[in-house]
Formats: C-alpha cells, structure tokens, sequence
C-alpha cells in the first residue's frame, strides 16, 4: 500500500516568492522540515497540514493528496 502524500508546496511558495526560511518562520518549523515535506520524504501531521493551509489561505486539499497531482499544462496539452 502506497502512504505517500503529495505535496504543492513548493508551487505555493514560487507563486508568493517566498523561500523555505521563510515559510518555516512563519509556521513554527525548521526550515529543513519543509525541503523534506516538498521532496516527500516527510509527510506532516494534520496539524501541520492544516497550518500550511491557513498560511496559504487555501482548503488543504489544494496543498495536499494521496493521488499524485496532475503536471501544469497536461490538460492543455491533451486538449
């Protein structure tokens, strides 16, 4: 059974131009906690999960997913 959770973090970030220290400042975390939550190699807690949400001001499942998330541009590239 597969357990990874996939992440937008990073796409998150780059759109607020906004850096690993940064966003881990503001959540109470190392900055190494997010560059592990970005490449998968740790998945966050429901109370972490649900801080980045609000630090992002989007529903948690916008941030994250049990399902891989499609790539930018593959459905315009299928239409």
């Amino acid at each position: 059974m597969n357990e990874a959770i996939y992440n937008r973090i990073a796409m998150l970030r780059a759109e607020r131009g906004i850096s690993r220290r940064e966003l881990a400042d503001a959540l109470g975390v190392h900055y190494q906690t997010i560059g592990y939550l970005e490449r998968g190699e740790y998945s966050p807690s429901l109370h972490l999960a649900l801080r980045i949400s609000a630090h992002f001001e989007v529903p948690v499942e916008v941030i994250f997913s049990t399902d891989p998330f499609p790539r930018l541009g593959a459905a315009a590239t299928r239409a």
